[in-house]
């Protein structure tokens, strides 16, 4: 090997330790700085930090619970109005068929009123009338439907009719003094009003 060569290896050697002892300097200052940078944080700081992350937390948490009670509380609204739609429809199914059979209770009302209960010949053909009678009125019952035949009692405008008044001086104003046809409800809700005669006072 040559004088020559042997000095350019040499060369290259100072090169690389000068390199290296670069790279390690500047190395030396990021270390220090990222440590400098840990220990600028007190104990007390590091504790603030995370309290304020478990606040941050917590108030996730309670909006994420709002939520979960407010969905719950749409869905028992739901619940609840399903439920009383159903149970309207239940109880209101049979207001038109009920109506319909009014007519029919009616007439046979009417034909045991006018009948002639001395005459024999009838008789066996009234009981049959009134057995019948008995058997639509406990029908209608049975499913919520109730007469009102309100005589003796104070008009009531939402379940009654008046077709005439009456001075009277045997009653207060505003009583029912007949009756000429009856009213129905259908568990509570007005089928038909009851068409009366009002009294009021005497002159």
């Amino acid at each position: 090997m040559s004088e020559q060569t042997k000095a350019q290896e040499q060369e290259q050697e100072l090169v690389q330790e000068d390199v290296q002892e670069n790279t390690a300097e500047q190395a030396e200052p990021a270390q220090e700085s990222a440590q400098t940078e840990q220990a600028e944080l007190s104990p007390e700081e590091e504790i603030a930090g995370l309290y304020a992350e478990l606040e941050a937390a917590k108030q996730t948490i309670e909006g994420q619970k709002d939520s979960v009670v407010r969905a719950a509380a749409d869905s028992e609204n739901v619940r609840r109005r399903a439920a009383q739609d159903v149970e309207k429809a239940q109880k209101f199914a049979l207001e038109k068929f009920s109506n319909e059979l009014l007519p029919v209770v009616d007439n046979l009302e009417r034909a045991i009123e006018f009948a002639d209960k001395e005459n024999e010949a009838t008789k066996s053909i009234l009981e049959g009338i009134e057995m019948t009678l008995k058997s639509f009125n406990d029908a209608l019952a049975k499913f919520g439907v109730e007469a009102l035949s309100p005589q003796g009692e104070a008009f009531n405008p939402e379940l009654h009719q008046a077709m005439s008044i009456q001075p009277s001086n045997d009653v207060s104003p505003n009583t029912v003094l007949a009756v000429m046809q009856k009213g129905y409800t259908l568990n509570g809700r007005l089928l038909r009003p009851a068409m009366v005669m009002v009294s009021k006072a005497a002159d």
